[in-house]
């Protein structure tokens, strides 16, 4: 039996040269197999992509079984609170594309930042104008959001207890304009228990629907170190938990989306609670530890700079310095341990030990001086920095002032200066400006080594003392042999 012949494009070509009427049929049968290849070819990438941007749906079903869809790709966020940590966090969502709300109840903190102007200096002039966050103070903005994240102070009052009032009035606030399949992520410092058992009903009383159902929580601790530039919040590790296996899915993708140096899964929001609260609680303590040390030294006659030195020789030495510890994290994060313990009937000794210890030393430190001044009484004073940290302006429990009234409760004259405050601030906060350039002084009490100061450099300490003055160096950070014709003290 002949091979039937193969007709190729050669046979057709043929076939259409020797009838033109046939040719013209196949043509016209060749374009309509043309179009009919290119439209389904757009019916696959259509496809395709539908199927691609369905994957990143999780459906979350509600309490009618309606199920509400939460997009990984670009949900839109809500940052309640627009201080140290909400702003940069608004910023690194927004910078990555994802819709972005600012909320703050600061009008003034509105129009500021909407001008380009950030007074934490976390975010520059240019970097709050490169992303398109939306900063509104009035919180029907908040309708349009399907996570939002909590951001909110969480400080202690006057007796060192923990006061949660801000973070209570931001939840009802949320509660009263999140929408169903909404998941609330709180970052504020709280004790263990908290989100579920506080912040959790908040939402439920504000909102009229159940948590598990209708909305979710999670819980994802700041680590914000204010005026770091190297640890800023895209470069810390970030760790993450939800109210259960859907939500905690949700926010690693989220956060690790923008979270450079990585996330790490908790496995329940209480564990993630009680991991934040002791990684301040724990640094207190060490810096305690050291407190004490230093007094020990001092009893001794010896440097406490010195004899950390030798110690830091060996591997595993923790290298902590004595100093003030104030701020609204590490002097204030350890009384919410505290507090949780009371509430289950412990007695948290050593952490408390660590914060009363702390506490103590801003009277040590005036009292240091004292005696190390002939004449106390009427001896003009300036003290050098008066925010809680270096380089950073803010002064929130910042031990300075307590320094500054014990010295002026001995009849001291005390003038003071901080690069973050003009003379109007300072004189509202009930201080007297001064400056290096404004001495003699019969002592300079250096707490808070901003870069200014050392800049300046230890001539202006020179200069601005009187011959035989005290320069009293808290951090030990200036070089004693280039003060000459100064006594020379440091915790």
């Amino acid at each position: 039996m002949p091979t039937p012949r193969r007709r190729g494009n050669a046979g057709i070509g043929c076939a259409i040269s020797a009838c033109g009427r046939k040719g013209s049929a196949s043509r016209k049968r060749r374009r309509k197999t043309r179009r009919l290849y290119r439209n389904l070819s757009e019916a696959l990438s259509l496809t395709d992509h539908i199927l691609k941007k369905v994957s990143q749906f999780t459906l979350l079903r509600s309490r009618r079984g309606v199920y509400t869809v939460h997009t990984l790709d670009r949900p839109t966020i809500a940052i309640i609170g627009l201080g140290y940590v909400g702003l940069p966090l608004a910023h690194a969502f927004a910078k990555h594309g994802y819709p972005t709300i600012g909320y703050d109840i600061s009008r003034k903190r509105i129009e500021t930042l909407k001008a380009g102007e950030d007074w934490t200096h976390e975010l520059t002039p240019e970097q709050l104008r490169e992303v398109p966050i939306r900063f509104d103070v009035d919180p029907a903005i908040l309708k349009d959001a399907d996570i939002f994240i909590v951001a909110l102070p969480t400080p202690i009052d006057e007796e060192n207890n923990p006061d949660i009032a801000i973070l209570k009035a931001g939840t009802e606030t949320v509660g009263k304009h999140m929408k169903k399949g909404a998941i609330v992520v709180f970052e504020s410092t709280v004790w263990p228990g908290t989100t579920e058992e506080v912040c959790g009903p908040i939402l439920e009383k504000a909102s009229g629907m159940t948590c598990g159902k209708d909305f979710t929580l999670g819980y994802s601790p700041e680590r914000i170190n204010p005026g770091d530039r190297e640890h800023t919040v895209t470069k810390i590790k970030k760790v993450v938990s939800g109210s259960d296996a859907k939500t905690t899915d949700i926010l690693m993708e989220l956060y690790g989306a923008v979270i450079e140096a990585g996330v790490h899964r908790a496995p329940s929001i209480k564990v993630a609670e009680m991991a934040k609260a002791i990684e301040n609680a724990q640094r207190d303590l060490n810096i305690a530890f050291i407190n004490e040390i230093a007094k020990f030294c001092h009893r001794l006659g010896i440097e406490t700079a010195d004899v950390l030195s030798a110690s830091r020789t060996k591997w595993n030495f923790l290298p902590f310095s004595p100093g003030l510890v104030g701020g609204h994290c590490i002097g204030v994060d350890p009384y919410y341990l505290v507090e949780k313990a009371r509430q289950l009937g412990m007695d948290t000794k050593v952490i408390a030990a660590g914060r009363a210890l702390n506490d103590s030393m801003a009277t040590f430190v005036a009292e240091e001086v004292l005696h190390a001044l002939p004449k106390p009484k009427a001896a003009r004073i300036l003290v050098l920095g008066l925010t809680f940290k270096e380089n950073v302006p803010d002064n929130r429990n910042s031990k300075s002032g307590e320094v500054i009234a014990a010295l002026r409760k001995a009849g001291c004259v005390v003038e003071a200066h901080d690069p973050s405050f003009d003379e109007e601030r300072m004189k509202a906060l009930g201080f007297i400006p001064g400056s290096l350039r404004s001495g003699p002084y019969d002592a300079i009490v250096f707490l808070v080594p901003h870069r200014e100061y050392l800049a300046a450099g230890e001539g202006a300490f020179v200069k601005a003392t009187k011959e035989g003055g005290l320069i009293y160096d808290l951090k030990s950070l200036l070089d004693p042999k280039k003060l000459a014709g100064r006594r020379y003290l440091a915790l």
